[in-house]
């Protein structure tokens, strides 16, 4: 299963930008969709997740700016970010928690992510 992410970009502070990320493979179900943002030293800080049913977790950052959504159909999570700042530069990973077939165990994939640069 593949995660392919688009969408970064550099912006000025105050300006916005819309992620997007598809899964695509052998994907027989996906439970929670996500973003992360990855900093140097591959640390990684949750900035939102959406499950099949439409239940949305924010991080402290992101609330009030940022507006996860998913197309379960698409196998795709969108990630609409607005009023930006540049503590919001780094890399933004997008996640899928997939099965392959029914009854199989749930994997966590993730996409390499795209970058996500804004000035002051």
């Amino acid at each position: 299963v593949q995660l392919q992410a688009s969408g970064g970009g550099l912006v000025q502070a105050g300006g916005s930008l819309r992620l997007s990320c598809t899964a695509s493979g052998n994907i027989f179900g996906i439970n929670v969709m996500g973003w992360y943002r990855q900093y140097p030293g591959n640390q990684r800080e949750l900035v939102a997740y959406i499950r099949s049913g439409g239940a949305i977790v924010y991080a402290d950052s992101a609330k009030g700016r940022f507006t996860i959504s998913r197309d379960n159909a698409e196998n795709a999570v969108y990630l609409q970010m607005t009023t930006l700042k540049p503590e919001d530069t780094g890399v933004y990973v997008c996640t899928a928690d997939y099965r392959e077939s029914d009854g199989s165990n749930w994997t966590r994939g993730w996409g390499k992510g795209t970058q996500v640069t804004v000035s002051s």
